[in-house]
């Protein structure tokens, strides 16, 4: 008797592979909702007195925050973030482990 005999058929109502790797709208929100929620990620701390605008901006938690940075260059400390009126203090307590001043 082949080995063929025994196989078990694909399951009929089951998605397509190729619809299972491409979430929808829906299924795209509970990633980026998964991956806010998530722990700290393995990234590169940024120096607030050389990283780019961008940089910034990339920050986890942080939004479009590279810019107010940016203008109250150089900092001596990552709490003048705060004491330079910089970010609000959520802000900062999303942000403060991804930064530094070297």
């Amino acid at each position: 008797m082949p080995s063929d005999a025994l196989a078990v058929p694909p399951d009929p109502a089951a998605p397509p592979e190729a619809q299972a790797q491409v979430p929808d709208s829906a299924g795209q929100a509970e990633i980026d909702r998964a991956e806010d929620n998530a722990g700290p990620r393995a990234v590169a701390v940024v120096d607030l007195n050389t990283a780019s605008v961008a940089d910034l901006n990339r920050l986890r938690g942080g939004g479009a925050i590279g810019r107010a940075i940016v203008a109250k260059r150089p900092y001596t400390s990552v709490d003048q973030l705060l004491s330079k009126r910089v970010l609000s203090r959520s802000v900062y307590e999303r942000i403060r482990d991804q930064v530094t001043v070297r």
